[in-house]
This record gives structure tokens, sequence and C-alpha cells, in this order.
């Protein structure tokens, strides 16, 4: 069985290539750009590059995307071509090829304003009933690619997975007053609790969704580190939410203290991941108990895997008012 990956230069695509490897399992890396985890270079958008790269495959990892980094950088073009167009052209090439699996990286920004909560409003609670509403061309068109892997689920019986992933990216948060108050371990660990994911869950996470997509046949799941917050704790994280985790995690304020940490003061949504861990028997492991743990041994939080990838950033240039422009 052969697995195509897209986008292998990228963050996912490279975790991929390097467990599938590791794991002797035959696997062909595309990117429009050439690293050591890809095969062939060329654009998803274009259908005889697509069709050249087939051969011999048994299933599709499609993670290649323009992301919310390239908002401002990039057309609205350029997320049609890419995020749509190259979604179709490579269903379309799963269904010439009689693939047992299409899984579709997608991500929780495609939920947009459905987020962020009203002030005064409790933290909100997402899981894959919540109705997107994205806010920007990158959350439109993933949704886009999503509305694509359904139909060809539906009407061209293609097993399909779509995975909705939160953050594992390395790179800085953009908001600025949020780099000015916290380093970027202390925010990241922070971010466990809801809204972060570590890369080698995720990769768990999609060599899981291909294996059951056959059984399945067509599902979205939410992929996040599994939070510690019910909701009853909705209403106060958005006042409080040092207070809600440390009697969740006795101790973990002493352990931020002698660090130099401080918890977010407000937290406004908390990803829900009950459903892959009950469909897909995911089970993931890089929580915030485990980067506490972590820290109490002096050791990095992060995977093996997360440090292997490290980072990669989303742009030739630098840019002087952070990581990445806002749009």
């Amino acid at each position: 069985m052969t697995i195509l990956v897209t986008g292998s230069s990228g963050h996912l695509g490279e975790g991929l290539m390097r467990t599938l490897r590791d794991a002797g399992r035959s696997a062909r890396g595309i990117d429009i750009k050439p690293s050591p985890f890809t095969d062939a270079v060329g654009s998803i958008g274009d259908p005889a590059f697509i069709a050249g790269c087939m051969q011999g495959i048994n299933a599709i990892i499609h993670c290649a995307t323009l992301h919310k980094p390239h908002v401002a950088t990039h057309g609205y073009r350029d997320f049609v071509d890419t995020n749509v167009s190259g979604t179709l052209v490579l269903l379309e090439a799963a269904i010439a090829a009689k693939v047992s699996s299409f899984v579709f990286t997608s991500t929780t920004s495609t939920f947009g304003s459905a987020l962020t909560p009203l002030a005064g409003q409790p933290a909100a609670w997402i899981t894959e009933e919540v109705t997107p509403v994205a806010k920007n061309i990158y959350g439109v068109t993933k949704l886009a690619g999503e509305g694509l892997c359904e139909l060809f689920a539906r009407r061209h019986s293609l097993p399909t997975i779509v995975l909705r992933t939160s953050r594992f990216f390395p790179e800085a948060d953009d908001d600025a007053g949020m780099r000015g108050r916290y380093t970027l371990d202390n925010a990241q660990a922070n971010e466990l609790l809801y809204r972060r994911a570590d890369i080698e869950d995720v990769v768990s996470a999609h060599l899981l969704a291909m294996e059951k997509a056959p059984a399945l046949r067509f599902g979205r799941y939410v992929v996040s580190a599994t939070t510690p917050f019910c909701q009853r704790h909705l209403a106060e994280l958005r006042s409080d939410a040092a207070g809600v985790t440390e009697p969740l995690f006795p101790g973990s304020s002493a352990l931020y203290a002698a660090r130099g940490w401080t918890m977010f003061s407000s937290i406004d949504r908390v990803y829900v991941n009950a459903r892959a861990r009950q469909d897909l028997g995911w089970a993931p492991r890089y929580d915030f108990g485990h980067a506490l743990q972590c820290l109490r041994q002096g050791r990095d939080f992060r995977s093996p895997l997360a440090r292997e990838v490290g980072s990669k950033g989303y742009h030739q240039e630098t840019f002087a008012e952070g990581p990445y422009p806002v749009a």
C-alpha cells in the first residue's frame, strides 16, 4: 500500500512522511517546494502532475494548503486555486485510481466567528455540531474543500475523513499583545488546555482516519489535545481561567510561578475531541497534564517529532512586526 501525502514539505506533511518512513511504510510526498521528504515537485492544481503521481497509490492524505498566515500575502484567487481547485483535482484522481481512503486536513479556523462569544458570554464549546461562520478567505476555502470531500463521499462512494485540526505549528502567535505578555513556551503550554495539539498527535489522527475511512465512509472530526474542561466551566473561563485550572491540576500555579509563567486571564473557546477519540480510536498523548509533568522534570513538553520537524515559517521574507502580516 502506497500513501500519497500532499504538502510534504510543510509541518504536517513532513511529520507524516517521517512517521511513515520510520514505520517502513510506502509513502510518496508531493509539494510545490522541494525537501528531503518530497518525491515529486509540482502543483496539486495541475491534473497532469497529479495523474503522474498516482501510480500505485492506495490512499491519499491531503494536507497541502494555503494557510491563515498567507491571507495578507496572497489573493483570493490563490486560495481558491489551491484549497478548492487543488482539492477537486485530487478527489477526481482518487476516484480514477479507486483509492481506499481520502483524508482531508481542514482547520478549526472554519468555525470563524463562532469561536469568539460576545463579552459577558461563556466560552464557546466547540464540537462538530457548531455551525461554521468563516471570517476570511482561508476559512471559506477550507469549508469549500470540505464540501467537495462530502460530495465525493456521498455521490462517488469515496471513503473520506475531514479533520479540523487546531493549532500545531511552532511559530509565535500573530497577536503582538500575546507575544508581549507571554513567552512562546508559556503561551503554547496554556493553549494545550483548549486550542492546541502536538504534531505527533495530529499525525496519529491522520493515520487512524486513513485506516477507519473505509468503515466510516465519511466524517468530520475536531482534532485538538483533550481538554480537561467541562461545560460547567465555560462561564468562569471567560473571567478567571487560572481559577478554573488550578483545582483541576493542583500545584500548577506554583509550578508556573517558579518558571515565571502565567495562565491566560480568559479563555474564549474550548475544542472538544470526544468524537475523534470515539470513532477513530484516537488517544492523544500531549495534553496540558503532560506539559506540567515535563515542567516538573525539566523537559521540553513537545514530542520528539515536533522537535525534529521544527519551525518552518510560512513566507520567504521576514516581517518586521511579527511572524507574518495580519490582513
